[in-house]
């Protein structure tokens, strides 16, 4: 089906009217004009547009009224800067930003560990994807980890789009997703081990799925913003691999050409995914995994705002100074607030750690 031209439709909300006169002169007020009146001899409604809205005030409209947001950037144009206004009908008018602002709360922090077994039912969110919170309490608004399913691959139902986030990170974890991205080229695979940052307002789309497939997606804070743009299409006709966003650069990170390191952990190696650099050190992002090398036996803390790690593979223990052990293993969570000395121990040979931390620079103390 076709979609109507904007010259061929309208759109109006319905205002219940008892003094059409009194809510006329208000509405003009508040900066709408008046399109018709009818009937001539005793008039009963009134159209009335204004701040892209259309009105129609009705003295047969069933009540109650509704309430209307009025979105601007300069409240004091509005009723003395006032918020809140009622209109002689009922109507209740909000003055609202209308320039969406990112907030990013303070960090509540939390010792916190997310088992796969006691997990919440996957929900249904954008697009159809499932969702499971890795972070139920999101610690305090500072960040938001979630563990996304598509149990049927193939084309997704997704539209060009953006997030007004601070950081945001799509990591692969089972099967692979089809993904393009504004002034970054031709639609690419991003497999098994991949991730990409998604710097704020980056326009991009999911276009298609594997079987199962299953992501790592972070976002901090934990509210934000998507916002749908109809006008533009992607690929883009410019390629700019270097373009900031927001101070941030695109990152694509292919697991299959990483180069291996002793981690900051002993007993572990792990790859960099350059997203530390990629962000002017809002966030780093490394996959660990056990080594050869002999196992640590002493706790380290570190001074980092958020460190947050996934089990990919394997199992482990994990002991935090005065919490009880917890027993993990693949599909589990935790959070490690900052100064809080713990121990990974007892990893299995094929244990594996997706491990976030914000910021990307931070410092690792053994005690």
């Amino acid at each position: 089906m076709s979609q109507p031209n904007e010259t061929e439709s309208q759109a109006q909300i319905l205002l219940p009217t008892k003094d059409l006169s009194a809510d006329m002169n208000y509405f003009a007020d508040l900066g709408f004009r008046l399109e018709h009146i009818f009937p001539s001899d005793d008039p009963k409604v009134a159209i009335m547009s204004g701040h892209g809205l259309h009105i129609r005030l009705d003295k047969d409209a069933p009540r109650p009224a509704p309430i209307i947001h009025i979105l601007t950037d300069s409240p004091e144009q509005f009723a003395n800067r006032k918020s809140d206004l009622n209109a002689p009908n009922g109507t209740l008018i909000k003055i609202l930003p209308k320039t969406y602002t990112l907030e990013t709360p303070s960090t509540q922090h939390k010792f916190e560990v997310r088992k796969l077994q006691h997990s919440d039912p996957w929900v249904i969110g954008r697009a159809g994807m499932l969702y499971r919170d890795l972070i139920p309490g999101r610690l305090g608004g500072g960040i938001i980890a979630s563990h996304i399913n598509i149990p049927d691959g193939g084309p997704v139902p997704d539209v060009v789009h953006y997030h007004t986030i601070g950081f945001q990170l799509i990591f692969c974890y089972k099967g692979w997703v089809k993904l393009v991205y504004e002034d970054q080229g031709e639609p690419f695979i991003l497999g098994e081990g991949d991730c990409v940052t998604q710097p704020p307002e980056i326009r991009h789309r999911v276009l298609e799925a594997s079987d199962n497939l299953e992501v790592i997606e972070i976002g901090v804070p934990a509210d934000h913003m998507t916002t749908i743009d109809h006008e533009m299409t992607l690929p883009t006709l410019t390629f700019q691999p270097d373009r900031e966003f927001q101070g941030q650069k695109f990152c694509h990170h292919i697991a299959k050409d990483a180069k291996w390191a002793p981690w900051r952990i002993l007993g572990f190696d792990y790859r960099d995914t350059g997203i530390n650099e990629a962000t002017n050190g809002v966030a780093s992002v490394h996959i660990a995994r056990s080594s050869s090398h002999h196992q640590t036996s002493f706790s380290t803390s570190h001074d980092s705002d958020i460190l947050f790690s996934f089990v990919m593979e394997g199992e482990m223990e994990l002991s935090a100074k005065g919490y009880e052990t917890k027993q993990l293993q693949k599909g589990d969570a935790f959070v490690i607030p900052p100064n809080l000395p713990y121990l990974i121990n007892r990893p299995s040979a094929d244990l594996e750690l997706l491990e976030v931390s914000l910021s990307g620079n931070f410092k690792t103390t053994k005690h």
